[in-house]
């Protein structure tokens, strides 16, 4: 729900370029809301399942507040982990998206919770050796966590930064020229 309101949010230009049409609003109103949906939409798609404040930690659950609520993942039964690179002023953030059998993600940020996502793949791959289903990890979110080698997360990184400037620069241009410019 709260990724379909994010996606709203940044939808809401093309909404005002049908309104301009009808003649409801100014004809620059998508570019006005072009901008605000930009900045509002990926900030809160990013933030949507990050932790908050982690408040338990169990030998097989990791359980934190996020902006949608406490989310609780089964760190015995996780399917996917991914690495999720944004950049700030301060340079490259990053966050793991974990997925457990149940369908629940998290993004882990501290610490704390990558050393015990770190045990829970370290477990599920010797666990594997004996016909166990082994979760799939990236390769990114592997080099984060110093199960590969580093190296790797150089390349994310840049492909990353390519992939967020040039869809951003293309929703721009949308949004430009859905208002006339």
């Amino acid at each position: 729900m709260g990724s379909g309101l994010a996606v709203a949010v940044l939808l809401l230009p093309f909404g005002g370029y049908g309104l301009a049409r009808a003649g409801v609003v100014p004809d620059g109103a998508p570019i006005v809301l072009g901008l605000l949906s930009a900045i509002a939409g990926f900030i809160l798609l990013t933030a949507l399942c990050e932790e908050k404040a982690p408040f338990r930690h169990s030998s097989s659950r990791l359980t934190a507040h996020t902006l949608t609520g406490e989310r609780s993942v089964d760190l015995d039964r996780i399917t996917t982990v991914r690495l999720l690179t944004t950049f700030s002023y301060g340079g490259a953030y990053r966050t793991l998206l974990v997925r457990d059998a149940h369908g629940v993600r998290l993004g882990i940020t501290t610490e704390r919770s990558r050393r015990k996502l770190r045990r829970a793949i370290e477990k599920a791959d010797a666990n594997a050796v004996r016909g166990a289903r082994r979760p799939r990890v990236s390769r990114a979110a592997r080099a984060h966590l110093g199960l590969a080698r580093a190296r790797v997360l150089v390349g994310h990184t840049v492909l990353a930064f390519l992939l967020l400037t040039v869809s951003g620069s293309l929703y721009v241009v949308a949004v430009l020229r859905l208002g006339g410019q």
